[in-house]
């Protein structure tokens, strides 16, 4: 067999693997009391079960986000953290929470957003497969819906550009305290 038809099975069988990975709900929903507990990656999948969730329990009203490395699909974090403004929910994270990638995006949704000392915040730019988030020039449709987002949730769209200038799309930058303040990720000061 031919090199290059050897490297096109092989994207052809790795494309598949991102789609069928994409088509499967990554994340843990545990509804304790007024508090969502959520884990895991999310993918196309999760909006739907989340929603169910929460149309299912409608004394929810904090979602805690536990460990999540980010997500599949950017679009379903913005759909999710959509729906978390529009019904007031607050996020938290705990001592314990790691958040990396676009699990950052939903946490950015809570009306109020809290945090306790020791939980991790990491973020980075974003890649799509033809290029890094800084190869696009400022004006391109490609940050459209995130800073968009972003403004929406914080005021501002500063955090979203910081964020691609933080690591590359295969790095992580573990957020400081004075990065998190400095942006105003929070609504209250770092809990103890």
């Amino acid at each position: 067999m031919r090199l290059w038809a050897v490297l096109a099975l092989l994207a052809a069988l790795l494309l598949g693997c991102a789609i069928a990975d994409n088509a499967v709900d990554r994340t843990a929903l545990d509804v304790q009391g007024a508090q969502l507990f959520i884990s895991g990656e999310v993918t196309s999948r999760t909006p739907a079960n989340f929603l169910a969730v929460l149309d299912a329990n409608p004394q929810i009203t904090t979602v805690v986000q536990t460990y999540m490395p980010g997500s599949l699909d950017d679009e379903a974090v913005l759909r999710m953290g959509y729906a978390v403004r529009d019904r007031g929910l607050n996020t938290h994270l705990t001592a314990q929470s790691e958040i990396y990638s676009g699990a950052v995006d939903l946490f950015l949704a809570g009306r109020t957003r809290t945090m306790e000392r020791g939980a991790v915040i990491g973020v980075h730019a974003w890649a799509d497969g033809f290029g890094e988030a800084t190869s696009y020039p400022p004006d391109a449709p490609e940050h459209q819906a995130t800073a968009a987002y972003t403004r929406e949730m914080l005021g501002s769209d500063a955090f979203y550009w910081f964020t691609l200038q933080a690591a590359p799309s295969d790095g992580i930058h573990e957020m400081t305290e004075a990065e998190i303040a400095r942006f105003g990720l929070l609504t209250q000061a770092v809990l103890n």
